[in-house]
């Protein structure tokens, strides 16, 4: 990207943006964030605790024109949080509220150009078999919530680009795992979980039978692949993933070999592929394999743990 740009992460305190501030400030950029809680570990160079779900509050995020806006901002956690059915609510109610305030009040400031971060659970419940490509999100048929919320959003952004000029680019992440995530509490995603497990469980106890099968994309591939997407003229949306799969037992021999328990819990779906033909003929190709990511989250996790005792 082009050097000293004045930058609006919303959602800046979560996993993925703390990661993206962190890069972005390295890269030389001005960084304005906007979030619900403050930063706990890293702080964009202005920052402002807001409600995104409120009118007022957004457009006083959105009080310039910035150069690229990141929306990040999103209700959201792991199985334990998306599917077991209890925050369906929650979820469809506050992200959608902050996607429809972000898109209006982006198009007012003219903003340049507007990333928007979807998510792989958009895709639908028959499409467990096979490769799926951005063109096979209809018919839709989500296993969550949060699925059709993103299907929504990713209208809302799409209507403003073709109605109002709001310059957007879409991305559908996989499951994505790295430092400065969420790592208990119940909105954890299964490798923060494993890595906090193999220090605090014997045996390790792990929802379903462990045969779970997931693409899984270490955080600093992510953000590189974001950054071709902002470069590139395919508004998307468009899939952000690996072409190797694991399972959920899988995942836990890469960190540890002590037993495992299998117990009741939520797991979504069986089996969640994506084809990635498209974010790979711009370029990217994931450079950090997915045991080296899982031994970095491990030691992270690992410290936190101890600064925690």
């Amino acid at each position: 990207m082009d050097k000293n740009l004045k930058i609006l992460i919303t959602g800046n305190s979560g996993f993925i943006g703390s990661n993206l501030v962190e890069r972005l400030k390295l890269q030389g950029h001005e960084i304005w964030g906007a979030d619900i809680r403050k930063p706990e570990f890293v702080e964009p160079d202005h920052f402002t605790l807001c409600d995104l779900r409120d009118p007022l509050q957004t457009e006083t995020v959105f009080d310039q024109p910035f150069d690229k806006v990141f929306c990040l901002a999103a209700d959201m956690g792991g199985a334990g949080y998306i599917f077991s059915g209890e925050n369906d609510a929650d979820v469809m109610h506050n992200s959608a509220m902050i996607n429809l305030n972000c898109a209006f009040y982006a198009t007012r400031a003219n903003v340049k150009q507007l990333f928007f971060s979807s998510s792989v659970c958009a895709y639908s419940i028959e499409q467990v078999k096979q490769k799926i490509k951005e063109e096979d999100i209809y018919p839709a048929n989500p296993d969550s919530n949060y699925g059709w919320e993103k299907i929504f959003s990713e209208r809302v952004y799409q209507a403003f680009a073709k109605n109002k000029g709001l310059n957007i680019r879409i991305a559908r992440f996989n499951n994505c795992f790295g430092p400065y995530c969420t790592w208990d509490g119940g909105r954890e995603k299964s490798p923060a979980a494993i890595c906090r497990k193999v220090f605090m469980q014997d045996p390790i106890e792990i929802w379903g039978d462990g045969k779970q099968i997931r693409e899984f994309i270490y955080i600093d591939d992510l953000l590189d692949a974001i950054e071709i997407i902002m470069q590139n003229p395919d508004t998307g949306p468009i899939n952000i993933g690996p072409d190797e799969s694991y399972t959920i037992d899988e995942m836990v021999r890469m960190v540890s070999d002590k037993e495992i328990k299998h117990i009741d819990g939520p797991i979504g779906l069986q089996v969640r592929l994506t084809d990635n033909t498209r974010i790979k003929s711009l370029g990217w190709s994931p450079q950090i394999s997915i045991k080296e990511g899982m031994h970095n989250l491990q030691q992270w996790i690992k410290s936190e743990i101890l600064k925690s005792q």
